[in-house]
């Protein structure tokens, strides 16, 4: 595993995507965009051929945790219903559970945290090129899913976020990001609400996360408002899964 993931980042180095600024507002060229999607087509098929679909990414100590720990993409969304959310302690909040799902529910803050959780020590892998070790605590997404009920039919997971990059009429500047229901299930897969024994930090996504650690860290979607099942990814904006893979973006970072 280890030897894969260094000839990977090796491949995309070379290429030039670990200069690109993937958690910053900017995006591949065509060009790019071509080595990205080969890099993608390897690694997914590498990773769920060749792989345990369970196997687990490298887990650290406390010794290990970064004293500094970089904020990837937005440090603050600019949305006035974000704000009043943050101005409340998020008491108000919650996050929507739908789609093609059997019983449909929201969940408060507290409510999450009452429920079974996971906490692990893992390496966050940006595609700028740093990396930083943190301590994550949540509630493992399969869990959540269970208590929902998948129906048949879906085969992502769409998470929507508070955090709008770009003031569009359409949402597509809304930060949304997806992964299937095999990332889905991972048992490392989880809802982050706590970092390095603490509530989450605003600059790391509060009050929700998610922790995908197979996977570059724009994947890992800050600031969750809303979960939902999908059969396609048709009916969101560019149909690529997500908001940097509407620009340009592979949808599969695996690491």
């Amino acid at each position: 595993m280890t030897d894969f993931r260094a000839d990977r980042r090796r491949f995309l180095a070379g290429a030039g995507a670990l200069a690109l600024a993937g958690c910053d507002l900017g995006g591949p060229s065509a060009g790019t965009g071509d080595v990205l999607r080969l890099a993608e087509s390897l690694t997914m098929g590498a990773q769920r051929r060749l792989l345990d679909r369970t196997a687990l990414a490298r887990e650290y100590t406390e010794a290990d945790i970064s004293p500094r720990f970089r904020v990837n993409g937005t440090s603050m969304p600019d949305s006035d219903t974000y704000a009043a959310l943050l101005e409340n302690g998020f008491a108000d909040w919650r996050l929507q559970v739908g789609g093609l799902v059997a019983r449909p529910q929201s969940f408060s803050l507290a409510q999450l945290k009452l429920l079974p959780s996971r906490t692990q020590i893992t390496r966050h892998d940006c595609v700028e090129g740093w990396s930083a070790i943190g301590k994550w605590t949540g509630v493992p997404l399969g869990f959540l899913l269970g208590a929902v009920g998948v129906m048949p039919s879906a085969r992502y997971v769409v998470f929507h976020c508070a955090d709008e990059l770009e003031a569009t009429l359409d949402g597509s500047g809304r930060y949304y990001e997806s992964i299937d229901l095999v990332d889905a299930f991972h048992p490392q897969t989880i809802l982050a609400y706590g970092m390095n024994g603490a509530d989450l930090g605003v600059g790391h996504g509060a009050p929700l996360r998610l922790r995908i650690e197979r996977q570059l860290g724009y994947k890992q979607a800050k600031y969750l408002m809303r979960i939902e099942l999908v059969d396609s990814f048709a009916g969101l904006w560019g149909g690529n899964g997500g908001y940097w893979e509407d620009r340009g973006y592979e949808w599969y970072a695996g690491i």
